[in-house]
């Protein structure tokens, strides 16, 4: 399976953390977990150089126009100024989105290249996100976009927007699970010394101060747990690990990862047994309890609810990747 080819969208001005996010994932040649690997350009409107953030210069490898010829196109942060001063965005870069669209690319945007897609009409009539801070802003120039100020990310398909700054990591390493699997995902999370999976849906940012110090003894736990995930895990078995009462363990556990316990579990379970469908030859009762899904016909259930795809055609799409 070939991922294909990214176009990295530039201008000048553009903050160079999204940018080196998409970069870093995408770009370098990891074909001992896949091959072929992702073929990522550089597209900006004077391909000779573009001026970047902090005054670096950087080359392009195509004009604007090649975004067009990509499989997938990636529109990073736009410069501060287009969405503090109301700079007007490039109308050649708008352009450029919406014929790659028209061209049948899927279309990703990193934090506030989310007003990128907007303008190009493809977020009408869709839940999009984009940097919190940015989102009432978003939703007044775009009152036909459904402006979600709350997850890391939305994924409809063919068009990705994801939230503000390290949410773009997010995002890119979920277009890789999409491409190449789990296990790939994983792989590259953890070269960049990474979480391997944060779920679209957990919020941006959590009211209540997660705490500097690791004495709540969660960090631990929740390593422990996902060496543990074949047992029956319950909230009082959680809570007594972390030497407090479940009301209380509830409540910090929520404050630290803005979902509950059951739902954290769910969700490493998912990941543990995607990892194994692909790694491994197990069958699939064996993943179920592997993974901690139980039965096999409990984890075609979650499968079809989460991935809408059996865990046999998941195993099909994705073994031959890694």
């Amino acid at each position: 399976m070939s991922p294909g080819s990214v176009a990295l969208a530039v201008i000048d001005d553009m903050p160079l953390f999204e940018l080196a996010i998409a970069c870093e994932v995408f770009g370098p040649k990891r074909t001992d977990l896949a091959d072929p690997w992702y073929d990522l350009r550089l597209c900006a409107a004077d391909p000779s150089g573009t001026r970047g953030e902090f005054g670096f210069w950087q080359r392009a490898d195509h004009g604007l126009e090649h975004l067009a010829d990509a499989e997938t196109v990636i529109v990073p942060a736009l410069p501060y100024a287009c969405v503090q001063s109301g700079r007007p965005i490039p109308p050649e870069l708008i352009a450029a989105v919406r014929a790659a669209a028209d061209a049948g690319a899927r279309i990703v945007s990193l934090c506030t290249g989310s007003f990128v897609l907007a303008a190009a009409g493809l977020l009408d009539g869709r839940r999009a996100a984009t940097h919190w801070m940015y989102a009432a802003t978003l939703a007044m120039l775009h009152p036909l976009v459904q402006v979600d100020d709350t997850v890391l990310y939305v994924d409809d398909g063919d068009v990705l927007t994801s939230a503000g700054r390290s949410a773009g990591i997010d995002l890119c390493l979920h277009v890789v699970r999409r491409d190449l699997g789990a296990h790939v995902a994983n792989q590259v999370a953890r070269r960049m010394v990474l979480p391997a999976h944060r779920a679209g849906g957990q919020s941006q940012y959590v009211a209540v101060s997660v705490p500097d110090t690791d004495d709540d003894g969660l960090g631990p736990l929740l390593h422990w747990a996902t060496e543990n995930l074949d047992q029956p895990l319950t909230v009082d078995v959680l809570a007594r690990r972390a030497g407090m009462s479940a009301r209380t363990f509830v409540r910090r556990f929520h404050d630290a990862t803005a979902t509950t316990p059951l739902q954290w579990l769910l969700t490493q379970r998912v990941i543990r047994a995607r990892s194994l469908l692909e790694s491994t030859d197990l069958a699939v009762d064996q993943v179920g309890e592997r993974s901690g899904l139980g039965s096999a016909a409990n984890l075609r259930r979650h499968f079809a609810l989460h991935l809408g795809v059996t865990p046999t055609a998941y195993r099909r799409a994705f073994r031959a990747t890694t």
